[in-house]
């Protein structure tokens, strides 16, 4: 499906599938996120966020298709955003809704981790 923003996203086929898309703009690597995040699907969610490709490394993970996320996701993300803010670079969020933000909300890793409403924000930030 294409959302009309730079890039395209895909939804998860199957409940419990997680889908990650990464595309670059303006020199910023957008990894789209889709599914569910749990400790059996989190390993692609890594890899995605470790090659960032750029230094300093720039990432916005979109999130605004993401239907669930437990510790494993939320473990993913705090060293993601610890190993880019060592490298001079940062880690935002785009999106996070339901389920997802709620789990952000509940750790106090959206006081830690910038999140944005739309990734156009995150982008622009």
């Amino acid at each position: 499906m294409t959302d009309g923003r730079e890039g395209r996203t895909e939804r998860a086929e199957q409940p419990g599938r997680l889908s990650v898309q990464a595309t670059v703009s303006d020199g910023i690597r957008v990894v789209t996120v889709a599914g569910e995040i749990d400790y059996d699907t989190c390993e692609e969610l890594h890899q995605a966020l470790e090659a960032s490709g750029s230094l300093p490394p720039r990432v916005v993970v979109d999130m605004h298709q993401v239907t669930f996320m437990d510790s494993s996701g939320i473990n993913v993300l705090l060293a993601a955003y610890r190993t880019h803010s060592t490298a001079d670079g940062w880690l935002r969020l785009a999106g996070p809704t339901g389920a997802a933000k709620r789990a952000l909300q509940l750790v106090g890793l959206d006081t830690v981790i910038d999140c944005h409403e739309t990734l156009n924000q995150a982008l622009n930030a």
